[in-house]
């Protein structure tokens, strides 16, 4: 479906962006491809791996989501959007709530705003497992565009447009994360390691780059879709990096819950269950109809889908499995 499209990602430079503009490069021609961000610096390292002489499609915008005359700008003519800019480090929110705010909420708006204005047909907005009874200021500002994402569908009053949500737990490997940080940190043969027991949920890269892609082809418009995915404790991720290192117990940090949520119980009267993925129905009562011939099944009343009780739990073999596969230096 992307084939002769206009498709335009915010935060463009970074680990998602970067992937997601591999991957469409490789799996369809889009008419165009642009990569929106406000780091100069990252937009000459990555035209640098795609330069537009050998990609055609690809446009390099800079800019920022808090702008909102450039989003507007930049959103012309575009078909598709995917919204991966945020704020996304819990410490840094934290500590700068503003700039969270500012990005993570206010950046949001203008997105939609510009999306309503400049006739764009579809968007999605990437979401985080944090944004599910949020207990940090990151969390928070995520669950907040999330709403506002969700409510696009009827606050503009145009029928020809969509706006879906894709909630999902810790990247293996994106910018900032704890994987890169603990192959770094093994050199010393020490891991700190915040809480032995905290859980948390994986993905890969690229399968959360292909999940959010073919998500366009399913939405409706209002849900929040999210993939199943194996949940591990910490500890067992650092046996799977540093299996000979030793770990030192540091804490847990401000605003960081010891198991994450992608599906609260408050959620589950309105969550369908498929093969590879959960859909949260939105609240609106005349959607209703809307997604009558969707499937999926009901999940049960009290049903919480959170890194402590995942089914699909894995250790530090398997893990270190997932990491081999995608091409981390063990």
């Amino acid at each position: 479906m992307f084939n002769g499209k206009s498709i335009l990602i915010t935060g463009g430079t970074g680990s998602f962006g970067k992937a997601a503009t591999r991957i469409i490069l490789e799996s369809y021609k889009p008419k165009r491809l642009v990569i929106f961000s406000r780091d100069e610096y990252k937009q000459f390292e990555m035209a640098q791996q795609y330069p537009v002489s050998r990609h055609p499609s690809l446009r390099y915008f800079i800019g920022d989501v808090r702008d909102r005359e450039r989003v507007n700008r930049a959103f012309t003519g575009v078909d598709y959007v995917i919204h991966a800019a945020a704020l996304k480090h819990v410490p840094i929110a934290e500590y700068n709530p503003f700039e969270a705010i500012k990005t993570n909420i206010i950046g949001a708006q203008n997105v939609i705003n510009a999306a309503l204005d400049r006739k764009v047909k579809r968007i999605i907005a990437l979401s985080t497992d944090k944004a599910a009874n949020p207990i940090n200021l990151y969390g928070a500002t995520k669950l907040c565009s999330d709403k506002l994402f969700i409510d696009g569908n009827v606050f503009g009053g145009r029928e020809d447009i969509l706006f879906s949500v894709v909630r999902y737990g810790n990247v293996m490997g994106s910018r900032g994360s704890v994987v890169p940080f603990f192959l770094k940190e093994r050199e010393k043969n020490v891991l700190p390691i915040t809480d032995p027991a905290m859980t948390r949920f994986w993905i890969a890269l690229d399968d959360g780059v292909r999940f959010v892609l073919s998500s366009f082809s399913r939405m409706i418009g209002g849900e929040l879709f999210v993939p199943k995915m194996p949940s591990a404790r910490i500890d067992e991720l650092a046996r799977a990096i540093g299996p000979t290192c030793r770990h030192e117990v540091v804490g847990v940090r401000p605003g960081e819950k010891l198991h994450e949520a992608l599906i609260t119980r408050d959620e589950a009267r309105k969550t369908l269950e498929y093969d590879s993925y959960y859909m949260i129905k939105p609240d609106f009562t005349h959607f209703e109809e809307k997604f009558n011939a969707v499937g999926g099944a009901a999940v049960v009343k009290d049903f919480e889908y959170n890194s402590f009780n995942n089914p699909w739990r894995v250790g530090a073999e398997e893990l270190r499995s997932m990491l081999l596969k995608n091409g981390f230096p063990l």
